[in-house]
């Protein structure tokens, strides 16, 4: 692990570094950023049928994104940044931005969430570029399943893009599944034995209902009680993990063949974790979510153009952060394929 990931859960160490907090006081110190809204999948929890896209003028150029997370870092002390979507490996100049941000230096540490469609690649390019670590999802190893899900028959390309990731040295690689009851809940064995095979971890997220998705999905929640119990069959022992932090409960499960695996349960219905939420999440053309499942409440886009105006930018932050709900509502109420999930 380097230096700059061992720092991940320090202050931030510039002589001007602030601490940026909700109107909970919860300290905000981790950014996800969307960089595109465009996403070559439709899952089925993700992306509506329809819907217009912002206009390519209106994204935030890769100096914008610069200007924006140099700030975040450098005066209000955000530790870490995770790239998202829309897919962000579907932007040509994506590993430009990685390497613009992993260079900031009190930023600890640069992360991706993908669906691994092109990765295979793209891997190489990044990790050389910064990039620490990435999340891939993968809600089945079926092939007609996968494509059922997703909308895509790309299988075989999202295995070669976990492989690469791999041998691109990025650690941890961790393979994100939806679980969906009726639909991929069957590929639940399957998945665990894969992630063993390969040496990365596994995180199962519990379906979160947003007012873009399908109706009929409210049928489709499953609780990652019952998904722990159904693979109980296939592990000997869970062992908790040492390191808990972030959103998963996180534990080194014991496979009956003497293999193991860490894997991580999600579980924003069953035991939301509001209270610990660090996260501010800023989509693609700038729009500031204090939380996924809220509205916008406005944009960083007028703190950069036309010049970069750091004062202005304190105050959206501020405005923006006080409207963060001590917890999420029941359902969420934009698209979460644009803001990153």
């Amino acid at each position: 692990m380097s230096d700059r990931s061992q720092r991940l859960d320090e202050p931030g160490t510039g002589p001007a570094a602030r601490v940026l907090e909700d109107r909970c006081g919860r300290r905000v110190d981790y950014l996800r950023l969307s960089v595109t809204p465009t996403c070559g999948m439709r899952c089925v929890y993700c992306r509506p049928a329809g819907g217009g896209l912002p206009r390519a003028a209106d994204l935030l150029t890769v100096d914008e994104i610069h200007w924006l997370v140099q700030q975040l870092a450098e005066r209000y002390g955000v530790r870490k940044v995770r790239l998202t979507g829309g897919e962000p490996t579907s932007r040509p100049d994506l590993v430009e931005i990685v390497a613009r941000l992993a260079a900031i230096p009190d930023l600890a540490m640069v992360t991706l969430t993908t669906n691994g469609l092109t990765l295979v690649d793209q891997a190489e390019a990044l990790a050389r570029a910064g990039l620490r670590r990435v999340n891939i999802s993968l809600d089945a190893l079926e092939p007609d399943l996968f494509a059922r899900l997703t909308g895509v028959d790309g299988l075989t390309r999202v295995l070669a893009g976990i492989d690469a990731a791999v041998a691109a040295g990025l650690s941890p690689v961790r393979l994100n599944t939806v679980v969906l009851r009726g639909l991929n809940d069957g590929e639940l064995p399957n998945l665990l034995q894969y992630a063993a095979s390969r040496g990365v971890e596994l995180r199962f997220i519990e379906l979160m209902h947003m007012d873009a998705s399908s109706p009929d999905l409210a049928q489709r929640y499953l609780s990652n009680t019952e998904v722990r119990l159904r693979l109980s069959e296939f592990v000997t022992h869970w062992q908790p993990s040492k390191r808990q932090y972030g959103t998963a409960e996180r534990y080194r499960a014991e496979l009956r063949d003497g293999r193991q695996v860490e894997v991580g349960f999600i579980n924003p219905r069953s035991r939301p974790f509001c209270d610990q939420c660090n996260r501010l999440r800023i989509a693609a053309d700038g729009a500031i979510y204090p939380c996924l499942m809220d509205h916008p409440t406005s944009s960083v886009l007028s703190a950069l153009r036309p010049v970069p105006d750091s004062v202005l930018l304190d105050r959206l932050l501020a405005d923006g952060l006080a409207r963060k709900a001590a917890r999420h509502p029941g359902h969420g109420v934009a698209a979460m394929s644009e803001i990153g999930g």
